[in-house]
């Protein structure tokens, strides 16, 4: 059995090309739900905003640096836990929030303001991380990715769709109105097929390294979720508002995470299966999670 850093999993490119585009199309979906006023109210609320933002796109990283270097798992698979979380919040997590009676306009809202940093702070994170990390750096400099070839990437996957989602719903809203169930249903789909194609194309790579990855995932993504929830408590948020920073945190845009990997780093064996397996896990740890906040009344936990 090849090393997992050495192996390359396939995707046809016009397969890519496709889910380049749909991904573009999913985002346009979030973007009907998103109005200006998300980001002037996200301001209402500067703690809840500051602990999502600076808990996803700086602390998390920082953490993820420190969990590569406690587990010492392959370069490959290092690699592959700091894109997960150098990327924005997937957009589950405004779905969770609600199932879970968490503060959802807050989950919105930090939702929309991650995106617009995100457009920077993927690129950078990973280009600083990924460099930095002893385990990391020498297949960082092998495969030399440019951060302003990924931002243009980002840009298009996520800054045009998320402008002219924004622009339509507010030129035409009830034209979009009409569009939003549809989109929603049509973006689960996609992450859904979008993963499963990634894997069913790759088999027999899937279940020959899944077991290097599955412990990982789960103690990175436990660790996101707990940063959130601990953080927010620390900071005397109430529960709806804890519940919404947990998901913001823990929830990573894993469908962007893979077309990055498929688009700069062909594939990349480690980096591949461990973010096509945090597309799963996430979904199910979240929808767990969710269900069993959803049974508990956030207004009986002590603030």
């Amino acid at each position: 059995m090849a090393d997992i850093d050495q192996v390359r999993l396939a995707f046809n490119p016009g397969t890519l090309a496709f889910l380049n585009v749909a991904l573009g199309l999913v985002m346009f979906g979030v973007a009907l739900e998103l109005k200006l006023d998300d980001f002037r109210n996200a301001l209402k609320v500067p703690r809840a905003l500051a602990i999502g933002i600076l808990g996803h796109h700086l602390l998390f990283p920082a953490m993820t640096y420190v969990l590569v270097g406690l587990l010492q798992p392959s370069p490959s698979v290092g690699l592959g836990m700091i894109l997960v979380s150098s990327c924005p919040a997937g957009h589950i997590s405004n779905f969770l929030t609600h199932h879970a009676r968490g503060n959802t306009a807050i989950s919105v809202s930090v939702s929309a303001v991650s995106t617009l940093v995100a457009l920077f702070m993927t690129p950078l994170n990973f280009a600083f991380w990924g460099n930095l990390h002893p385990l990391t750096h020498d297949l960082m400099r092998e495969i030399r990715v440019s951060p302003v070839q990924m931002l243009e990437v980002i840009f298009v996957l996520l800054g045009l769709p998320l402008a002219l989602g924004m622009w339509l719903a507010k030129a035409r809203p009830a034209f979009a109105d009409k569009l939003k169930k549809p989109m929603k249903i049509f973006s689960l789909a996609v992450l859904l097929l979008f993963i499963g194609g990634a894997l069913a194309a790759n088999f027999r790579y899937f279940l020959s390294y899944i077991h290097l990855v599955i412990g990982t995932v789960f103690i990175h993504n436990l660790l996101a979720f707990a940063t959130g929830y601990g953080l927010s408590t620390l900071a005397g948020l109430v529960e709806r508002d804890r519940r919404a920073v947990s998901f913001e945190m823990g929830i990573q845009n894993s469908g962007l995470g893979l077309i990055l990997i498929f688009d700069f780093f062909n594939g990349l064996g480690g980096m591949a299966i461990i973010t096509a397996w945090w597309g799963i896990w996430h979904i199910i740890a979240g929808m767990t999670l969710a269900t069993f906040w959803r049974r508990r009344d956030p207004l009986a936990v002590p603030a």
